[in-house]
């Protein structure tokens, strides 16, 4: 079922064999975003470490995180822009470079003891996520119609792999770093490096899609944020899916960054903690292939109602443990539940903005869609911190069922009778 441009995963139209490229281009990406996975996680696990002892101050340890998220932020529309100029391959390769520069500036400020440079290399170590974030949209570029979400879900789950051995690969990364003397926390990024090297390497694979996609067609103007956002705004399934992601996101990263702290308050361990978040973890990635074939089967806008019914369950949970005193199981759950709605808006959302706009400006609002979401999340990762000396967890969780009821009047007015057609 057609509706102009506007293509719904859940066309009853005989499906399209997938293009020679699509299966090595995703064989391609997945692989690239295992190693990004790595890069991120592994470097993330000491980052704040590294910046408080820099500073020697904790006060700068967030500033690591909310530096690197600024990056992705920043770079997300230029990488955007370089993908429809040229190509997705050149546009990724380039992301994924940039943060191995970014990896090598946050050594020399390691080993220089320079705090700006340290800070200025996180900012260019984001750009991993930036390039990880656009090769899920890639994914999609050659994907047959009626596989679209779950093309873009498989390579957002092989982050899954990335995230997971990152973090166990910081003790054996800080023995390396001692021995090649740039220090146990610069280790770390000694592998963030390579693996972002390899995953550069790796988009060098990359082979266009016959309709080739990224490119802008002879004669069509290449369109701003501002216009972008205007033809967002205009179209209620371009709206609803930009809102899942950037509201989504933002949800998600102001709980999570809060909640060790909230438990490390109420007495639980680090082990505790640190398994809590693994389990975080575990369910924004784990079931991403489940989402896609869910939109792609019933429709991305009912996977986004689950995933906005699913946060607010979430942040629920999250307010009664501070209220009625923290249970370990309980605010397990939160966090699980957490990862899983924002997997649900992530895929969904990311599916159904991809569907809903004329393909020439596609990965432009892509972009824009991700350098939002991503200064949602710098915002409230920064805000807190304050917030939480002011209300508690309690306050975070209230300022998070905001936003989601911000992204339920979105998808109402979206969905009326007359609105919203098959999906």
């Amino acid at each position: 079922m057609t509706d102009g441009h506007l293509i719904d995963a859940s066309a009853d139209s005989p499906a399209p064999r997938p293009r020679p490229t699509f299966g090595r281009n995703q064989a391609t990406l997945s692989v690239a975003q295992l190693l990004s996975g790595v890069g991120i996680a592994v470097g993330f696990a000491v980052g704040g470490l590294l910046a408080e002892h820099l500073t020697g101050s904790a006060a700068y340890a967030g500033f690591a995180q909310t530096a690197s998220i600024l990056g992705a932020a920043t770079l997300a529309i230029p990488l955007a822009r370089l993908a429809q100029r040229t190509s997705r391959r050149r546009a990724l390769t380039t992301g994924f470079g940039i943060a191995l520069a970014g990896s090598i500036l946050v050594l020399v400020g390691a080993g220089t003891g320079s705090a700006p440079v340290f800070f200025v290399g996180m900012l260019a170590f984001g750009s991993s996520t930036a390039a990880g974030f656009q090769a899920r949209y890639a994914a999609t570029d050659d994907a047959p119609v009626h596989r679209r979400a779950v093309a873009l879900s498989i390579v957002v789950w092989a982050t899954t792999l990335g995230s997971v051995a990152g973090p166990n690969l910081a003790g054996p990364a800080g023995r390396l770093g001692r021995a090649l003397g740039v220090g146990e926390l610069g280790g770390p990024f000694v592998v963030s490096a390579v693996v972002f090297l390899l995953a550069s390497l790796t988009t060098l694979r990359l082979r266009s899609p016959g309709h080739a996609p990224a490119s802008t067609p002879t004669g069509t103007r290449t369109i701003g944020v501002a216009e972008g956002l205007r033809e967002v705004v205009a179209a209620p399934r371009a709206l609803l899916g930009f809102a899942a992601v950037v509201l989504g996101h933002t949800v998600m990263v102001s709980v999570m960054v809060m909640t060790p702290v909230h438990m490390d308050h109420h007495g639980d361990s680090i082990t505790i903690i640190g398994l809590v978040i693994s389990l975080h973890i575990l369910g924004m990635y784990a079931l991403s292939p489940v989402y896609g074939w869910l939109s792609d089967r019933y429709g991305a806008t009912r996977v986004i109602w689950a995933g906005f019914a699913i946060l607010v369950l979430a942040a629920t949970l999250g307010l009664v443990d501070d209220v009625a005193g923290s249970s370990t199981p309980r605010i397990t759950a939160a966090l699980v539940l957490l990862g899983l709605g924002w997997s649900a808006c992530f895929i969904a959302g990311s599916s159904l903005l991809t569907a809903s706009i004329p393909e020439e400006h596609r990965v432009p609002i892509q972009g824009t869609a991700d350098a939002a979401m991503n200064v949602g999340a710098a915002v409230f990762a920064a805000a807190a911190g304050p917030l939480l000396e002011l209300g508690g967890f309690t306050l975070i969780n209230a300022v998070a069922l905001t936003l989601v009821a911000a992204g339920v009047t979105i998808a109402i007015r979206s969905t009326r009778p007359g609105r919203l057609r098959g999906a």
